[in-house]
């Protein structure tokens, strides 16, 4: 991930056993002044998105009109209430990644995920640079399937941007959402507690068509 942090893919059976009792998440947004956990108001979807380091992802998606509240966790892994340093090991199989709770009605799944794709720091590398390379746009974990059909419809229609710009195969896996689990209370909306923490998302010079992805109704 040219510099970021990543679970390797250890075996359920080698991964760290957890704990019973999860990390308890504060009870309200720093900056959106909402519930930072469910239940959500009727009628908001839910949508998680690993893009490295979730400082910097979370701050993109609070910021968009449309979205109820975000929070940063640990997904797609093995190891139960597993902690920041657990997850950073590689021995846990989880990501980090921003869980984001929005109102259809405001913002499309779509419009995430372009913000998911053109903010993200490894696509827009210049060609000279990571020619070639593959792209991993880490995970994409969806819940309802219309989200998982709307996810590879976007990605194959940016694939060709990608390659354009002189990289390679984008690797971002789309897969089932199993189990969110939330960071602790300190990584919560971080750059609004700490304003110039580490930060390295932001806009890659792509662009990512949406529209193109048709729903059976």
């Amino acid at each position: 991930m040219f510099g970021f942090r990543r679970s390797t893919m250890v075996e359920p059976a080698d991964a760290l056993p957890g704990r019973p009792e999860p990390i308890v998440a504060p009870e309200r947004h720093t900056v959106l002044g909402t519930p930072l956990t469910g239940p959500w108001p009727e009628g908001l979807q839910v949508a998680v998105f690993g893009m490295g380091c979730f400082w910097g992802a979370e701050r993109i998606f609070w910021q968009m009109p449309g979205v109820y509240s975000t929070s940063v966790g640990y997904a797609g892994g093995y190891t139960p209430n597993p902690t920041y340093e657990e997850t950073c090991s590689g021995r846990t199989g989880h990501t980090e990644a921003v869980q984001v709770v929005y109102d259809p009605a405001r913002v499309s799944y779509e419009q995430l995920l372009k913000a998911f794709f053109e903010n993200h720091p490894d696509a827009g590398q210049p060609a000279g640079q990571r020619r070639r390379q593959p792209i991993s746009l880490r995970d994409l974990h969806h819940h309802p399937p219309e989200q998982e059909k709307v996810a590879k419809v976007t990605l194959d229609a940016f694939q060709p941007i990608v390659t354009a710009s002189g990289h390679g195969q984008i690797t971002t896996e789309i897969k089932p959402l199993d189990t969110f689990y939330y960071a602790e209370d300190y990584h919560q909306q971080y750059l609004d507690k700490v304003p110039n923490g580490y930060c390295n998302h932001g806009p890659n010079g792509l662009s990512c068509p949406i529209g193109v992805a048709k729903l059976e109704s």
